[in-house]
């Protein structure tokens, strides 16, 4: 499962607010260390959320600049080519 940046910053959040509740240094010290782990995750997460986006508009566009005037999409066609045999 790849976590999204919305679950990591959430943890992320959790984690500082642990670190800020407690008296214990060595609590304190875990869970900082965890919300930096999860800080950078959620930039990772990000990252692959912008390229998904992109990767996304890409594809539309394509898309869009495949099909016909008429309507008729020649990604339907076996041979995107060429017209559909049918038409």
């Amino acid at each position: 499962m790849v976590p999204s940046s919305a679950l990591c910053r959430a943890q992320e959040s959790l984690h500082r607010r642990r670190a800020t509740d407690t008296r214990l240094e060595n609590v304190r010290i875990v869970e900082t260390t965890a919300a930096m782990a999860w800080s950078r995750e959620a930039e990772v997460a990000e990252r692959r959320e912008r390229r998904q986006k992109s990767a996304i508009a890409i594809v539309v566009d394509a898309i869009d600049t495949v099909a016909e005037p008429d309507g008729v999409d020649l990604l339907l066609s076996e041979t995107p080519d060429r017209t559909m045999a049918t038409l």
